[in-house]
Protein backbone atom coordinates (compact mmCIF):
# COMPACT_ATOMS: atom_id res chain seq x y z
CA UNK A 1 0.00 0.00 0.00
CA UNK A 2 2.86 2.37 0.75
CA UNK A 3 3.99 1.98 -2.86
CA UNK A 4 0.45 2.52 -4.17
CA UNK A 5 0.02 5.86 -2.39
CA UNK A 6 3.19 7.38 -3.82
CA UNK A 7 1.34 9.42 -6.47
CA UNK A 8 -1.97 10.23 -4.76
CA UNK A 9 -3.02 13.50 -3.13
CA UNK A 10 -4.96 11.97 -0.27
CA UNK A 11 -5.50 8.63 1.46
CA UNK A 12 -8.81 7.84 3.14
CA UNK A 13 -8.83 4.96 5.63
CA UNK A 14 -12.41 3.66 5.71
CA UNK A 15 -12.65 2.52 9.31
CA UNK A 16 -11.78 -0.56 11.36
CA UNK A 17 -8.17 0.50 11.14
CA UNK A 18 -7.82 -0.48 14.80
CA UNK A 19 -9.32 -3.55 16.46
CA UNK A 20 -10.65 -2.15 19.75
CA UNK A 21 -12.89 -5.07 20.76
CA UNK A 22 -10.32 -7.72 21.58
CA UNK A 23 -8.51 -5.92 24.39
CA UNK A 24 -7.63 -2.54 25.89
CA UNK A 25 -7.14 0.44 23.58
CA UNK A 26 -3.46 0.66 24.54
CA UNK A 27 -2.81 -2.71 22.90
CA UNK A 28 -4.54 -1.75 19.65
CA UNK A 29 -2.71 1.57 19.57
CA UNK A 30 0.68 -0.07 20.14
CA UNK A 31 0.02 -2.51 17.29
CA UNK A 32 -1.05 0.28 14.94
CA UNK A 33 1.69 2.80 15.66
CA UNK A 34 4.32 1.44 13.20
CA UNK A 35 1.75 1.42 10.39
CA UNK A 36 0.76 5.05 10.96
CA UNK A 37 4.38 6.14 11.21
CA UNK A 38 5.23 4.44 7.92
CA UNK A 39 2.13 5.80 6.21
CA UNK A 40 2.83 9.31 7.46
CA UNK A 41 6.32 9.19 5.97
CA UNK A 42 4.97 7.89 2.65
CA UNK A 43 2.38 10.72 2.59
CA UNK A 44 4.65 13.52 3.77
CA UNK A 45 3.09 16.88 2.95
CA UNK A 46 -0.18 15.31 1.80
CA UNK A 47 -3.44 14.43 3.52
CA UNK A 48 -4.58 11.40 5.49
CA UNK A 49 -8.28 11.16 6.32
CA UNK A 50 -9.45 8.65 8.92
CA UNK A 51 -13.05 7.42 9.08
CA UNK A 52 -14.23 5.46 12.13
CA UNK A 53 -15.92 2.08 11.66
CA UNK A 54 -17.72 -0.19 14.08
CA UNK A 55 -14.58 -1.94 15.39
CA UNK A 56 -12.87 1.39 16.16
CA UNK A 57 -15.97 3.46 16.89
CA UNK A 58 -14.39 4.33 20.23
CA UNK A 59 -12.06 6.72 18.40
CA UNK A 60 -15.00 8.99 17.53
CA UNK A 61 -17.20 8.46 20.62
CA UNK A 62 -15.54 11.17 22.79
CA UNK A 63 -16.45 13.75 20.16
CA UNK A 64 -19.99 12.40 19.84
CA UNK A 65 -20.40 12.65 23.63
CA UNK A 66 -18.91 16.13 23.91
CA UNK A 67 -20.95 17.74 21.12
CA UNK A 68 -24.11 17.56 23.20
CA UNK A 69 -22.59 18.25 26.63
CA UNK A 70 -23.84 21.83 27.02
CA UNK A 71 -26.65 22.30 24.52
CA UNK A 72 -28.74 20.41 22.00
CA UNK A 73 -26.30 19.71 19.15
CA UNK A 74 -27.21 20.18 15.50
CA UNK A 75 -28.20 17.04 13.59
CA UNK A 76 -25.32 14.97 12.27
CA UNK A 77 -24.75 15.39 8.56
CA UNK A 78 -23.34 12.74 6.24
CA UNK A 79 -19.98 14.51 6.48
CA UNK A 80 -18.33 16.05 9.52
CA UNK A 81 -14.69 17.06 8.92
CA UNK A 82 -12.78 17.40 12.18
CA UNK A 83 -9.32 18.04 13.56
CA UNK A 84 -7.86 15.07 15.47
CA UNK A 85 -7.42 17.10 18.66
CA UNK A 86 -11.14 17.84 18.93
CA UNK A 87 -12.15 14.22 18.36
CA UNK A 88 -10.26 12.18 20.99
CA UNK A 89 -6.85 11.80 22.62
CA UNK A 90 -6.34 8.60 20.63
CA UNK A 91 -6.95 10.41 17.34
CA UNK A 92 -4.52 13.14 18.41
CA UNK A 93 -1.83 10.55 19.08
CA UNK A 94 -2.42 8.89 15.72
CA UNK A 95 -2.03 12.30 14.05
CA UNK A 96 1.31 12.75 15.81
CA UNK A 97 2.50 9.35 14.61
CA UNK A 98 1.38 10.10 11.04
CA UNK A 99 3.30 13.37 10.86
CA UNK A 100 4.52 14.81 8.45
CA UNK A 101 1.23 13.90 6.74
CA UNK A 102 -1.70 16.20 7.51
CA UNK A 103 -4.48 14.30 9.32
CA UNK A 104 -8.19 15.00 9.38
CA UNK A 105 -11.11 12.96 10.70
CA UNK A 106 -14.32 12.42 8.74
CA UNK A 107 -17.49 10.95 10.16
CA UNK A 108 -19.55 9.03 9.22
CA UNK A 109 -18.07 9.57 5.76
CA UNK A 110 -16.58 12.04 3.33
CA UNK A 111 -17.39 13.43 -0.10
CA UNK A 112 -14.32 12.62 -2.19
CA UNK A 113 -15.90 14.34 -5.19
CA UNK A 114 -19.38 15.82 -5.65
CA UNK A 115 -20.43 12.41 -7.02
CA UNK A 116 -18.28 10.10 -4.85
CA UNK A 117 -19.06 9.49 -1.19
CA UNK A 118 -17.02 7.16 1.04
CA UNK A 119 -17.87 5.65 4.43
CA UNK A 120 -17.13 2.52 6.43
CA UNK A 121 -20.59 1.09 5.82
CA UNK A 122 -21.55 -0.32 9.22
CA UNK A 123 -24.94 1.39 9.02
CA UNK A 124 -25.96 -1.34 6.58
CA UNK A 125 -26.29 -3.77 9.49
CA UNK A 126 -29.56 -2.06 10.38
CA UNK A 127 -31.09 -3.29 7.10
CA UNK A 128 -29.27 -6.60 6.69
CA UNK A 129 -31.38 -9.76 6.38
CA UNK A 130 -28.49 -12.07 7.38
CA UNK A 131 -28.54 -12.81 11.15
CA UNK A 132 -24.98 -11.73 11.92
CA UNK A 133 -23.94 -10.73 15.43
CA UNK A 134 -23.90 -7.06 14.41
CA UNK A 135 -27.35 -7.32 12.83
CA UNK A 136 -28.86 -8.95 15.89
CA UNK A 137 -27.23 -6.41 18.22
CA UNK A 138 -28.49 -3.32 16.42
CA UNK A 139 -31.84 -5.01 15.77
CA UNK A 140 -32.33 -5.66 19.48
CA UNK A 141 -31.35 -2.08 20.30
CA UNK A 142 -33.72 -0.76 17.64
CA UNK A 143 -36.52 -2.85 19.15
CA UNK A 144 -35.66 -1.71 22.69
CA UNK A 145 -35.64 1.97 21.75
CA UNK A 146 -38.71 1.75 19.55
CA UNK A 147 -36.79 3.06 16.54
CA UNK A 148 -37.39 0.66 13.63
CA UNK A 149 -34.92 0.86 10.76
CA UNK A 150 -37.83 1.19 8.35
CA UNK A 151 -38.23 4.76 9.58
CA UNK A 152 -34.58 5.86 9.43
CA UNK A 153 -33.86 8.92 7.33
CA UNK A 154 -30.80 10.56 8.91
CA UNK A 155 -27.40 9.82 10.38
CA UNK A 156 -28.68 10.27 13.94
CA UNK A 157 -31.06 7.34 13.57
CA UNK A 158 -28.22 4.95 12.80
CA UNK A 159 -26.06 6.35 15.58
CA UNK A 160 -28.89 6.01 18.12
CA UNK A 161 -29.06 2.23 17.74
CA UNK A 162 -25.39 1.56 16.96
CA UNK A 163 -23.50 3.71 19.45
CA UNK A 164 -24.82 1.98 22.61
CA UNK A 165 -23.87 -1.41 21.20
CA UNK A 166 -20.38 -0.28 20.23
CA UNK A 167 -19.84 1.49 23.56
CA UNK A 168 -20.72 -1.65 25.51
CA UNK A 169 -18.31 -3.78 23.53
CA UNK A 170 -15.54 -1.22 23.89
CA UNK A 171 -16.13 -1.11 27.65
CA UNK A 172 -15.80 -4.90 27.89
CA UNK A 173 -12.57 -4.79 25.92
CA UNK A 174 -11.23 -1.93 28.05
CA UNK A 175 -11.41 -4.19 31.11
CA UNK A 176 -9.31 -6.80 29.27
CA UNK A 177 -12.35 -9.03 28.83
CA UNK A 178 -12.58 -8.66 25.08
CA UNK A 179 -12.85 -11.79 22.96
CA UNK A 180 -12.61 -12.42 19.21
CA UNK A 181 -16.36 -12.01 18.78
CA UNK A 182 -16.26 -12.83 15.10
CA UNK A 183 -15.03 -16.40 15.63
CA UNK A 184 -18.30 -17.94 16.83
CA UNK A 185 -20.24 -16.21 14.06
CA UNK A 186 -17.77 -17.37 11.43
CA UNK A 187 -17.71 -20.94 12.74
CA UNK A 188 -21.50 -21.11 12.76
CA UNK A 189 -21.59 -19.65 9.25
CA UNK A 190 -19.19 -22.33 8.06
CA UNK A 191 -21.44 -25.06 9.47
CA UNK A 192 -24.70 -23.63 8.14
CA UNK A 193 -23.78 -22.07 4.81
CA UNK A 194 -24.70 -23.56 1.46
CA UNK A 195 -21.85 -24.59 -0.82
CA UNK A 196 -21.37 -24.09 -4.52
CA UNK A 197 -22.27 -20.40 -4.76
CA UNK A 198 -20.29 -17.92 -6.77
CA UNK A 199 -18.17 -16.43 -4.01
CA UNK A 200 -16.56 -19.73 -2.95
CA UNK A 201 -14.92 -22.28 -5.23
CA UNK A 202 -16.58 -25.63 -5.90
CA UNK A 203 -14.22 -27.21 -3.40
CA UNK A 204 -15.19 -24.72 -0.70
CA UNK A 205 -12.93 -22.43 1.28
CA UNK A 206 -9.66 -24.09 2.14
CA UNK A 207 -7.12 -22.76 4.57
CA UNK A 208 -3.57 -22.63 3.39
CA UNK A 209 -0.15 -22.24 4.85
CA UNK A 210 1.78 -25.32 3.79
CA UNK A 211 1.63 -29.07 4.33
CA UNK A 212 2.12 -28.85 8.10
CA UNK A 213 -0.88 -26.57 8.48
CA UNK A 214 -3.02 -28.99 6.48
CA UNK A 215 -1.85 -31.92 8.58
CA UNK A 216 -2.64 -30.05 11.78
CA UNK A 217 -6.08 -29.32 10.41
CA UNK A 218 -6.64 -32.98 9.50
CA UNK A 219 -5.60 -34.13 12.96
CA UNK A 220 -7.90 -31.60 14.57
CA UNK A 221 -10.77 -32.64 12.30
CA UNK A 222 -10.23 -36.30 13.13
CA UNK A 223 -10.34 -35.71 16.87
CA UNK A 224 -13.44 -33.57 16.72
CA UNK A 225 -15.34 -35.25 13.87
CA UNK A 226 -18.10 -36.83 15.94
CA UNK A 227 -18.61 -33.66 17.95
CA UNK A 228 -18.68 -31.56 14.78
CA UNK A 229 -21.32 -33.79 13.16
CA UNK A 230 -23.54 -33.52 16.21
CA UNK A 231 -23.07 -29.75 16.38
CA UNK A 232 -23.88 -29.42 12.71
CA UNK A 233 -27.12 -31.39 13.06
CA UNK A 234 -28.17 -29.35 16.08
CA UNK A 235 -27.36 -26.00 14.46
CA UNK A 236 -28.97 -26.85 11.14
CA UNK A 237 -32.10 -28.10 12.87
CA UNK A 238 -32.47 -25.17 15.25
CA UNK A 239 -31.41 -22.36 12.95
CA UNK A 240 -34.74 -21.87 11.09
CA UNK A 241 -36.61 -21.96 14.41
CA UNK A 242 -34.31 -19.35 15.93
CA UNK A 243 -34.64 -17.06 12.90
CA UNK A 244 -38.43 -17.41 12.99
CA UNK A 245 -38.45 -16.54 16.70
CA UNK A 246 -36.29 -13.47 16.10
CA UNK A 247 -38.64 -12.28 13.36
CA UNK A 248 -41.64 -12.73 15.67
CA UNK A 249 -39.81 -10.74 18.33
CA UNK A 250 -39.44 -7.81 15.95
CA UNK A 251 -35.67 -8.14 15.48
CA UNK A 252 -35.96 -8.93 11.74
CA UNK A 253 -36.70 -9.20 8.94
CA UNK A 254 -34.14 -12.01 8.79
CA UNK A 255 -33.65 -14.89 6.36
CA UNK A 256 -32.29 -18.40 6.83
CA UNK A 257 -30.24 -18.32 3.61
CA UNK A 258 -26.69 -17.46 4.69
CA UNK A 259 -24.78 -18.60 1.62
CA UNK A 260 -21.98 -16.32 0.49
CA UNK A 261 -24.03 -15.37 -2.55
CA UNK A 262 -26.91 -14.26 -0.34
CA UNK A 263 -24.49 -12.53 2.02
CA UNK A 264 -23.25 -10.46 -0.92
CA UNK A 265 -26.74 -9.67 -2.21
CA UNK A 266 -28.13 -8.86 1.22
CA UNK A 267 -25.22 -6.57 2.07
CA UNK A 268 -25.53 -4.69 -1.22
CA UNK A 269 -29.29 -4.29 -0.79
CA UNK A 270 -28.71 -2.99 2.73
CA UNK A 271 -26.00 -0.55 1.63
CA UNK A 272 -28.24 0.69 -1.16
CA UNK A 273 -30.93 1.26 1.45
CA UNK A 274 -28.53 3.32 3.57
CA UNK A 275 -27.57 5.40 0.53
CA UNK A 276 -31.23 6.04 -0.25
CA UNK A 277 -32.17 6.98 3.32
CA UNK A 278 -29.19 9.33 3.70
CA UNK A 279 -30.02 11.11 0.44
CA UNK A 280 -26.87 10.14 -1.47
CA UNK A 281 -28.79 9.94 -4.75
CA UNK A 282 -27.00 8.24 -7.61
CA UNK A 283 -23.51 8.99 -6.29
CA UNK A 284 -20.78 6.41 -6.25
CA UNK A 285 -20.74 5.06 -2.68
CA UNK A 286 -17.42 3.52 -1.66
CA UNK A 287 -17.53 1.39 1.48
CA UNK A 288 -15.96 -1.63 3.17
CA UNK A 289 -17.32 -3.35 6.31
CA UNK A 290 -18.46 -6.60 4.65
CA UNK A 291 -14.94 -7.35 3.29
CA UNK A 292 -16.30 -8.48 -0.09
CA UNK A 293 -14.52 -6.44 -2.78
CA UNK A 294 -16.43 -5.43 -5.87
CA UNK A 295 -17.83 -5.10 -8.32
CA UNK A 296 -15.53 -7.68 -9.87
CA UNK A 297 -15.55 -9.08 -13.41
CA UNK A 298 -18.49 -11.42 -13.69
CA UNK A 299 -20.56 -9.69 -10.98
CA UNK A 300 -24.11 -8.71 -11.80
CA UNK A 301 -23.87 -4.92 -12.15
CA UNK A 302 -27.50 -4.49 -11.15
CA UNK A 303 -26.73 -5.96 -7.72
CA UNK A 304 -24.31 -3.08 -7.20
CA UNK A 305 -26.99 -0.42 -7.70
CA UNK A 306 -28.97 0.98 -4.78
CA UNK A 307 -32.74 1.29 -5.09
CA UNK A 308 -32.43 5.03 -5.85
CA UNK A 309 -29.47 4.63 -8.19
CA UNK A 310 -26.43 4.73 -5.88
CA UNK A 311 -23.46 3.03 -7.55
CA UNK A 312 -21.83 0.83 -4.93
CA UNK A 313 -18.12 0.04 -4.75
CA UNK A 314 -16.66 -2.12 -1.99
CA UNK A 315 -12.97 -1.65 -1.23
CA UNK A 316 -12.71 -5.07 0.41
CA UNK A 317 -10.45 -5.41 3.43
CA UNK A 318 -6.92 -6.14 4.59
CA UNK A 319 -7.94 -9.01 6.86
CA UNK A 320 -6.54 -12.46 6.07
CA UNK A 321 -9.33 -14.87 7.08
CA UNK A 322 -8.63 -18.28 5.57
CA UNK A 323 -12.18 -19.56 5.97
CA UNK A 324 -13.39 -17.16 3.27
CA UNK A 325 -10.53 -17.89 0.86
CA UNK A 326 -10.05 -20.50 -1.82
CA UNK A 327 -6.86 -22.48 -2.42
CA UNK A 328 -5.71 -20.23 -5.27
CA UNK A 329 -4.16 -16.93 -4.26
CA UNK A 330 -6.24 -13.89 -5.17
CA UNK A 331 -9.19 -15.93 -6.40
CA UNK A 332 -11.67 -15.19 -3.64
CA UNK A 333 -13.42 -11.78 -3.57
CA UNK A 334 -12.51 -11.75 0.13
CA UNK A 335 -8.79 -11.86 -0.63
CA UNK A 336 -7.12 -9.06 1.35
CA UNK A 337 -5.45 -5.99 -0.07
CA UNK A 338 -8.26 -3.99 -1.66
CA UNK A 339 -8.41 -0.25 -2.23
CA UNK A 340 -10.25 2.17 -4.51
CA UNK A 341 -8.60 4.85 -6.64
CA UNK A 342 -10.68 7.99 -7.24
CA UNK A 343 -9.36 10.25 -9.98
CA UNK A 344 -10.58 13.77 -10.80
CA UNK A 345 -13.18 12.26 -13.11
CA UNK A 346 -14.46 8.86 -14.16
CA UNK A 347 -15.71 5.92 -12.09
CA UNK A 348 -13.78 4.87 -8.98
CA UNK A 349 -11.42 2.01 -9.78
CA UNK A 350 -11.08 -1.02 -7.52
CA UNK A 351 -7.46 -2.07 -7.03
CA UNK A 352 -6.43 -5.41 -5.52
CA UNK A 353 -2.85 -4.98 -4.38
CA UNK A 354 -2.11 -8.42 -2.97
CA UNK A 355 -3.61 -10.82 -5.52
CA UNK A 356 -0.16 -12.09 -6.50
CA UNK A 357 0.91 -12.85 -2.93
CA UNK A 358 0.72 -16.53 -1.89
CA UNK A 359 -1.18 -17.83 1.12
CA UNK A 360 2.03 -18.64 2.95
CA UNK A 361 3.29 -15.07 2.74
CA UNK A 362 0.08 -13.58 4.14
CA UNK A 363 -0.32 -16.26 6.81
CA UNK A 364 3.24 -15.54 7.95
CA UNK A 365 2.12 -12.04 8.90
CA UNK A 366 -0.05 -13.56 11.65
CA UNK A 367 1.28 -14.53 15.04
CA UNK A 368 2.01 -18.28 15.34
CA UNK A 369 -1.10 -18.86 17.48
CA UNK A 370 -3.30 -16.86 15.11
CA UNK A 371 -1.90 -18.71 12.11
CA UNK A 372 -2.77 -22.09 13.63
CA UNK A 373 -6.27 -20.88 14.54
CA UNK A 374 -6.75 -19.52 11.02
CA UNK A 375 -5.65 -22.85 9.51
CA UNK A 376 -7.99 -24.80 11.80
CA UNK A 377 -10.97 -22.64 10.88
Amino acid sequence: MLEAVADVDRVVLLGDVLEMRHGPLREAMAAARPFFEDLGQALAGRELVIVAGNHDHGLIEPWLDARGAEAEPPPLDVEQLLDPEEVSPAMARIAEWASPASVRIAYPGIWIRPDVYAMHGHYLDCHLTIPTLERLSVGAMSRLLGRPAAGFDRVGDYEAVGTPVFAWRDAVARESLGVPQSLDTVSAWNVLRKTGDSDVSANGARPAGGQSARLRRLRWMSRGRAKSRLRRRVLVGLFPLVVAALNRAGIGPLKTDISTGELRRAALNAMGEVAARLGLGDAYVVFGHTHRAGPLPGDDEQEWRGRLGARLVNAGSWTYAAIFLTTNSGESPYWPGGCVLVEDEGPPVLKRLLVDRPHAELAACLSPDAAVASARR
